[in-house]
C-alpha cells in the first residue's frame, strides 16, 4: 500500500501541497543553475549525473552545442527510474513525485536559458560561496518537497531497490549511491576539488532539509497516547510498514491505565504519520524526539555496529 496520502483535488491541503512542490522545485533548480552547475559540483542524485553529462557533451552535439540540458537529461533518467520503482517497490511515489521531478526539469532548463550556465552571478570562482548558497537553496527546496509528502525520486529509488534485495538500510545505501556519483565526477573532470566541494554541498543540503522538516536527526522517535491506539497501530503497520511497541502506562491525573505506542520512523515519514494520527484522533498526545542513532531491524545493524 502507498504511504503517501492522497489529498482531495482542489482542496486547501491539495493547493498547499502542490504549492510546496512548485516553490520547492523552483528553489532547488535555482540552487543548481546559479551555484552548483557553473562550478561542476556533483552533489549526487540524477542531477549530479546530469551535470557530468552536461559538461562532458559541450561542443560534441550539434543539437546542444552548449551541452545537454540539465532538466532534459534528469527527466530522461527520472521517468524510467520511477516506472522501475513502481514495478519493483509498488506505487509508493504517486503523482506528487512525478510533478516534482517534471517541474524541476522544466525550471532548470528555463532558468538556464535565462541566465546561462557560465558563472551567472559573477562570483569570480568563489566556489566555497557557491557551495554554501547552493546547498542552502537546494536544502530548502528539497525540504519543501518532503513536507508535501513527495520524494525527490532519482537516487532515492535506486537506493530503495538496492535495499529491497540486499537489506542494507536505505540511508546507508543512499550514501553509497550518491558517493559513487560524486566520485564519478572526479573521474570525468580529473579534479580533486570537485568531490570535496560536492560532499560539502551534500552535508549543507542535509542539514538544511532537517531544519525545514523540523528535525535534526535522520530518524524520529515518537511516543503516542490515544484512546484510538488500535487504529493508529494498524496505520503504522500497514501504511508505513513500520513496527512499534506498546507500553503500559497510567495517567497521572485519574490513574487510569493507558496504552502508549513507541515507534521510530524516517524523517520523511513524520509529516505523513502526524496527518494519519490527526485524522484518527485530533486529541492524541504525540511526542516527537530526535533519534541520533537507531540500531535494529529496519535500521542499522547492531551486530555490524559492534563489529566496527
Amino acid at each position: 500500500m502507498s504511504f503517501i496520502i492522497k489529498d482531495k483535488p482542489f482542496s486547501k491541503k491539495w493547493f498547499i501541497s502542490y504549492s510546496y512542490i512548485l516553490v520547492g522545485t523552483f528553489l532547488l533548480s535555482l540552487g543548481f543553475v546559479l551555484f552548483i552547475n557553473p562550478y561542476k559540483i556533483v552533489p549526487g542524485g540524477v542531477y549530479g549525473i546530469s551535470i557530468i553529462i552536461h559538461h562532458s557533451t559541450k561542443g560534441l552535439l550539434q543539437m546542444f552545442p552548449d551541452g545537454t540540458p540539465l532538466g532534459l537529461v534528469s527527466l530522461c533518467m527520472d521517468i524510467p527510474l520511477t516506472l522501475l520503482g513502481i514495478k519493483i517497490l509498488g506505487p509508493k511515489f504517486g503523482m506528487k513525485t512525478v510533478v516534482g521531478f517534471v517541474s524541476t526539469a522544466v525550471f532548470m532548463d528555463l532558468l538556464t536559458r535565462l541566465v546561462g550556465d557560465n558563472d551567472p552571478l559573477h562570483l569570480q570562482n568563489d566556489v566555497l560561496l557557491a557551495c554554501l548558497f547552493g546547498g542552502l537553496l537546494v536544502g530548502i527546496g528539497l525540504g519543501l518537497v518532503f513536507k508535501s509528502k513527495a520524494t525527490s525520486g532519482g537516487s532515492d529509488i535506486i537506493a530503495a531497490i538496492i535495499t529491497k534485495f540486499t537489506h542494507i538500510p536505505m540511508g546507508q545505501t543512499l550514501i553509497y549511491v550518491d558517493s559513487a556519483i560524486v566520485l564519478s565526477g572526479l573521474i570525468v573532470f580529473q579534479d580533486w576539488h570537485i568531490p570535496l566541494y560536492s560532499w560539502l554541498v551534500i552535508f549543507i543540503t542535509g542539514k538544511v532539509i532537517d531544519s525545514v522538516v523540523e528535525g535534526a536527526g535522520h530518524s524520529k522517535m515518537l511516543l503516542i497516547i490515544s484512546d484510538h491506539h488500535a487504529e493508529i497501530r494498524l496505520r503504522i503497520l500497514n501504511d508505513l510498514g513500520r513496527g512499534g511497541t506498546y507500553i503500559n502506562a497510567e495517567g497521572m491525573y485519574q490513574g487510569a491505565p493507558r496504552k502508549m505506542i513507541y515507534t521510530v520512523i524516517d524523517r520523511r515519514e513524520l509529516q505523513t504519520l502526524e496527518e494519519m494520527i490527526s485524522d484518527i484522533d485530533p486529541n492524541a498526545f504525540v511526542a516527537v524526539i530526535d533519534a541520533k542513532e537507531i540500531l535494529g531491524e529496519g535500521f542499522n545493524s547492531l551486530t555490524e555496529k559492534v563489529k566496527e
